[in-house]
């Protein structure tokens, strides 16, 4: 209990934890997007709810892959499998969901909907993201669990401010799925089997074409299943 304390109380910890916050903060702002984007739809008691359940379960997801993440980075097609999933993600944000009023088994599915829409984007997208951070760490998951418990909140109201925006200028909902799309794009150009079948061309013009790609695809598949449902919905 000591060693704990004497551990605990060096100036050195703390710094690591503040470290850690900083770091998962500037490296969360496409979380927030996602987050938001993904509770847009839920009435308002359950929005805080369900950003609070998906980014608390996403960190301790993140927690328990800190130990093995390095590894699964370098295997071949986990992030060609995990952008192409992200896309899928982008795409469904667009498409409109029936709302749900009260507190009934629809209102608990669509919230249920969204935390697990929060959960497996946050992951995806941090893949990256818990190398910096453990880094910081050094392995150590006292520290990591403080530094990522802080700033959850943080995220969270970055998230509520965005969720704001987006209730008060909707064709922003666009561009959170363009920023989606672009960060597909992003992990798609980084898996082993791209980087190697594109070796030829320079590493900036690859990530650089994956991002636009990833972007549009978003967008052009978002509209188009938007269109056609609207035009279902419209017949009915």
């Amino acid at each position: 209990m000591q060693a704990i304390y004497a551990y605990v109380a060096e100036p050195g910890f703390w710094l690591s934890v503040l470290q850690v916050i900083w770091i998962n903060i500037l490296l969360s702002g496409d979380n927030a997007v996602v987050i938001a984007l993904a509770c847009r739809g839920l009435p308002p008691r359950e929005r805080l709810w369900g950003m609070i359940i998906g980014a608390g379960f996403a960190s301790v997801l993140l927690i328990l892959f800190t130990g093995v993440v390095s590894v699964l980075l370098t295997l071949p097609y986990l992030k060609l499998g995990g952008s192409l999933l992200l896309l899928w993600v982008a795409i469904k944000l667009l498409v409109p969901e029936a709302e749900a009023d009260g507190e009934g088994p629809e209102a608990a599915e669509n919230l249920w909907r969204a935390v697990r829409i929060v959960v497996i984007a946050d992951i995806i997208m941090s893949l990256d993201n818990v190398i910096a951070v453990a880094a910081v760490a050094h392995g150590q998951y006292v520290l990591l669990t403080l530094g990522l418990a802080v700033s959850i909140p943080m995220v969270i109201a970055g998230s509520a401010i965005i969720l704001a925006l987006l209730e008060r200028f909707p064709i922003l909902i666009w561009g959170g799925a363009g920023i989606l799309g672009w960060v597909a794009g992003d992990i798609f150009a980084s898996d082993p089997v791209i980087e190697g079948l594109f070796g030829g061309y320079p590493a900036s013009t690859v990530e650089l074409v994956a991002k636009f790609a990833g972007a549009a695809i978003a967008l052009g598949g978002g509209y188009l299943w938007r269109r056609s449902k609207t035009s279902v919905e419209s017949e009915v």
